[in-house]
């Protein structure tokens, strides 16, 4: 192997954490290459480029907090940063540090295997070069395989399809056109008022209702920019004791729903939701542990969804049976008043599921649908999807795959024992997608590289998360999860999403105990971790 060949990390994925942790090897003195499948950096912002592909984090929040210059001269317009600002903040990010240099794009890591001779992994893509590092961190993003569900016809239609986290880069015209889109999450709510507005007629074809809570976007405002920025530190300390990793300028309310009357209960989430955002979520304090607070909390916001849309039965089909926020939140900018709309039409497929795709459209147990264009909003297989595409071994052959055959188990949400010196930026077992994603990047990326960095000053050469320490990891994330009502729906927390997938509840509720546990295993020299 050529010594162009070998690295000391190799980083799979460009996107935010990607570009972290090659900035943070740099810093380590570090050789390092970031192989990306993508023709550009990005990572979930260059690829989900649906209309009205937005962030539901405040701008504020959703930006690296690692660089004191770049957090005070970057200038956000709105309070929620769109899929095309936030791809140039991160190509500025890039360009500032200047990462491209050690970024390889539109190549796709097929295969990883931890060799025990060397102690090295080494890497094959799909333009058959091989690389060897020491090692191997896996920046793939917890949502960022798209789940294509599998339909009888989908060769047959004469028209476009179209899945939301693959979407053309030049756009797509709706004009004049009958489109239908299939589901009815966090990307199908920012896409549909949009296609709305441009196509023809647009279907939407709903399995379940959606729970979701007006965003309420506006400008930034300069004075509450100034004002964070006048001491951005403490509001990024502040920031990380949040359960959920963010503000959102708006500190939740440290009391139960049930400890004050009904009026008081409803002037409180009758405020919340004109602040708008998560932090309606905020109202109360149990409303993900206690049945009767969220119920409470369920009952308003269909109160809220039969007010708004004007059709009463279609407003009982937008009002979701089951556990709020069981399920990922979802922000909206008049997602439910697009219902009032004259070419819109609500499809029920949990009563009627879609049968077929049909050159002329989607066919479902009752009726056919004549379309132009097909969309698939049909969301991911999270949190390991990335993961397991590639064939990743370890010790003795053994495969990742094999490994997690009956749900991810792992340390931290940071290594898997039988795999030495990979790590797992935002894995399942740590807080990922329970938070401000931003801030658990940066959380992991730098627990990451100070390991690197401890490792180095002491010689060791490979660290490994030991069985017991992964076993009892792993029963302490589903005691917390078993605390909270997040476990009680079919979500893609669960994995509920994807046929065969096993049932495990994959994030860690509460970023603040984590970061604790996180920072006591590194104060006592890695404790649940075999250093060599």
């Amino acid at each position: 192997m050529k010594a162009a060949d070998r690295f000391d990390v190799i980083i799979v994925g460009a996107g935010i954490s990607g570009l972290y942790m090659l900035h943070r090897a740099r810093q380590l003195g570090l050789s390092a290459r970031v192989i990306e499948m993508g023709g550009d950096l990005g990572g979930t912002w260059y690829w989900n480029r649906y209309p009205g592909a937005r962030c539901d984090t405040d701008t504020l929040e959703y930006s690296y907090s690692f660089d004191e210059d770049l957090q005070q001269e970057w200038e956000w317009p709105e309070r929620y940063p769109t899929q095309p600002e936030i791809l140039a903040y991160l190509n500025h990010v890039a360009d500032r540090f200047d990462l491209r240099r050690d970024i390889s794009f539109s190549i796709k890591v097929e295969a990883a295997t931890f060799e025990e001779t060397t102690n090295r992994w080494r890497i094959r893509s799909d333009d058959g070069a091989e690389l060897s590092a020491r090692f191997l961190v896996m920046a793939t993003g917890s949502i960022s395989a798209p789940n294509m569900p599998a339909i009888e016809g989908m060769d047959s239609f004469s028209g476009p399809i179209y899945h939301t986290a693959r979407f053309p880069h030049e756009g797509v015209d709706f004009s004049g056109k009958r489109v239908g889109i299939v589901g009815t999450g966090s990307s199908a709510v920012q896409a549909i008022p949009v296609i709305a507005e441009q196509a023809k007629h647009l279907t939407v074809f709903q399995r379940s209702a959606q729970w979701s809570t007006p965003a309420r976007n506006r400008p930034v405002d300069p004075a509450v920019v100034a004002e964070i920025k006048a001491d951005y530190a403490g509001f990024r300390a502040r920031n990380r004791l949040q359960p959920s990793g963010q503000l959102s300028h708006i500190p939740g309310n440290d009391f139960s729903a049930l400890s004050v009357d009904e009026d008081e209960r409803q002037r409180i989430f009758e405020e919340r939701w004109q602040l708008g955002g998560f932090s309606f979520y905020g109202s109360f304090n149990d409303i993900q542990m206690n049945p009767e607070s969220n119920k409470a909390t369920a009952d308003f916001v269909r109160t809220k969804i039969q007010e708004i849309v004007e059709d009463p039965q279609v407003a009982e089909m937008l009002s979701p049976d089951y556990t709020i926020h069981c399920k990922r939140p979802v922000l909206d900018s008049g997602y439910f008043e697009t219902f009032n709309r004259s070419n819109v039409l609500l499809v029920d497929i949990g009563a009627a599921p879609i049968q077929a795709i049909t050159p002329e459209g989607i066919r479902t147990g009752d009726s056919d649908y004549d379309l132009d264009i097909i969309i698939f909003a049909t969301g991911f297989d999270a949190m390991t999807g990335a993961l397991l595409k590639i064939d990743i071994r370890g010790r003795d052959g053994l495969r990742l795959r094999e490994k997690w055959a009956a749900g991810p188990v792992n340390y931290l949400g940071l290594q898997v024992s039988g795999f030495p010196n990979l790590f797992t930026i935002t894995g399942p077992g740590s807080p990922s997608v329970l938070t401000n994603m931003m801030v658990a990047i940066e959380q992991h990326v730098e627990w990451v590289s100070d390991c690197i960095g401890y490792m180095a000053e002491r010689n060791h050469t490979c660290i490994e998360a030991t069985e017991a320490a992964q076993q009892a990891w792993v029963a302490h994330v589903n005691e917390v999860a078993g605390k909270t009502l997040q476990v009680t729906c079919n979500s893609w927390y669960l994995g509920a999403n994807i046929p065969g997938k096993p049932r495990v509840f994959m994030p860690l509720p509460g970023f603040p105990q984590y970061v604790e546990k996180c920072d006591e295993v590194a104060a006592k020299g890695y404790e649940g971790f075999a250093l060599s």
